[in-house]
């Protein structure tokens, strides 16, 4: 028989396929001696290939001398197990149109053990599925933003609002500490004490800003009561602290002492001479803080201004509500703390107008039984009169009237009056406030300005 080693059309007889000379053999003589193989068992449905995955074809380059001869089956060598990277969520192919729910992948078949009859290729395993944490994560999305909500960023004045809290105070000027610094030249600067602390702390009270001019009434009925000596304190302190910007008003219905007590000027005016010449102020284009000064008296040093009452014998007649109204609109435009000195009589209109402007009343009182007893008497008045939240609308201001004071006395004076208002604060005796002249705020004791310091940051913080 002609043998046609190279023609794929002629199939090779037995004793062509039983030869096992060393010659080569083509790709097409491999494929037909494969195809004479019968399998001993039915094929296995072949694991559909994936969708990248291209059609599996014979490899041209086996080599045949490992190949099974006709009509024995060798059990191939078992595949290398080849480790996949488990992905979060494995791909799988989309539905086809009008197909049901897809379900699970098939499982992969068992390896065959050695001996067994070959079978069709088998399917690659198909990957575990994610873990339930890594299927978590995957499914976590951002959630949408709201149609219309703007995110809110860091404004420069939110920089700026944050860099001003987190200032810190300077290194300690008082007391050993203090000296420690300047000993060391600088080198080390120990951190403020607490007396320090509170200092500044009380600087920063008075120092803060407010929607609009405040104004303060010092009042109680009866004579004597520290009303007059405690304006000017309080301007001196609301003056220094704040750097100006105050003015102390004697708002007596006739004459008060204020303008004495205060630093003298080369003028004379008072409010009786601002009313008549009330006028010249109604253009509020035209007027100027300045023009006030033919009126008012600077006290210098200690940055706040005074305007007295009445000081002529030959003037008959009073203040009444409306000039108080008046008067009091115009230092409205011009100052930012009105410190308002009333007179002792409590069914004057202008008294009554004071009380009723007021943002802040203050209560004075030395540590004597009558003067303690006149305020307590003015808070039940102005309750019975209607006038509510006296709780929260005053403080009080209880002075030492001499070195030595009854402690007793002031015990009972200080519970009462904390229950009535919303503080008392002490201030104690001081020697330059005793000739009855113009205070010298410069003399103050420092005990004294501290008192006052610590009562003007109570009343900043009431306003």
């Amino acid at each position: 028989m002609t043998q046609h080693p190279h023609d794929p059309a002629h199939a090779p007889d037995e004793r062509e396929a039983s030869d096992t000379s060393d010659r080569l053999y083509t790709p097409e003589e491999l494929h037909a001696y494969g195809g004479r193989i019968a399998p001993l068992a039915p094929p296995a449905p072949p694991a559909p290939p994936a969708p990248s995955a291209p059609p599996r074809r014979p490899d041209p380059l086996s080599d045949p001398l490992t190949d099974p001869l006709p009509g024995q089956v060798a059990a191939p060598p078992a595949p290398p197990v080849i480790q996949l990277p488990r992905s979060p969520a494995p791909f799988a192919p989309p539905p086809a149109p009008g197909a049901g729910p897809p379900g699970p992948p098939p499982a992969a078949p068992p390896s065959a053990p050695p001996g067994a009859p070959t079978s069709a290729p088998t399917a690659a395993p198909a990957p575990e599925p994610p873990a339930p944490a890594a299927a978590a994560a995957a499914a976590v999305v951002p959630a949408p933003q709201p149609e219309g909500e703007v995110r809110r960023f860091m404004t420069a004045t939110d920089f700026l609002d944050r860099r001003d809290n987190e200032l810190e105070n300077g290194p300690a000027t008082w007391g050993w500490r203090g000296k420690v610094r300047r000993w060391s030249g600088g080198l080390v600067q120990p951190k403020m004490g607490p007396k320090e602390l509170e200092f500044e702390g009380h600087r920063s009270a008075i120092q803060r800003d407010f929607d609009g001019p405040r104004t303060i009434a010092f009042i109680n009925p009866k004579g004597g009561a520290a009303k007059t000596t405690g304006v000017l304190a309080a301007g001196y302190t609301f003056g220094t602290v704040r750097g100006g910007g105050v003015v102390a008003w004697d708002n007596n219905e006739t004459r008060g002492t204020l303008g004495i007590r205060g630093t003298r000027s080369n003028h004379r005016n008072t409010t009786r001479e601002l009313l008549e010449d009330l006028e010249r102020f109604s253009d509020v284009y035209q007027s100027r803080i300045g023009d006030l000064g033919a009126f008012v008296r600077s006290q210098g040093d200690a940055h706040f201004d005074v305007l007295a009452s009445d000081e002529r014998p030959d003037v008959t007649g009073t203040i009444r509500a409306e000039d108080f109204g008046a008067v009091h609109t115009l230092l409205e435009r011009f100052y930012r703390v009105i410190l308002v000195d009333t007179g002792n009589n409590m069914r004057a209109e202008n008294w009554l107008a004071a009380a009723e402007a007021a943002d802040l009343l203050v209560i004075t009182s030395t540590v004597r039984e009558d003067t303690g007893y006149s305020g307590l008497w003015m808070l039940d008045a102005l309750q019975d009169a209607g006038m509510q939240n006296l709780k929260y609308k005053a403080v009080t201001v209880l002075s030492d009237p001499s070195a030595q004071v009854d402690s007793k006395l002031a015990h009972d004076l200080v519970q009462v009056y904390e229950q009535r208002t919303r503080a008392v604060y002490r201030v104690p005796y001081d020697p330059a406030l005793v000739s009855g002249s113009v205070v010298p705020y410069a003399q103050l004791s420092e005990t004294t300005k501290m008192s006052w310091l610590r009562a003007c940051a109570g009343m900043a913080a009431a306003l």
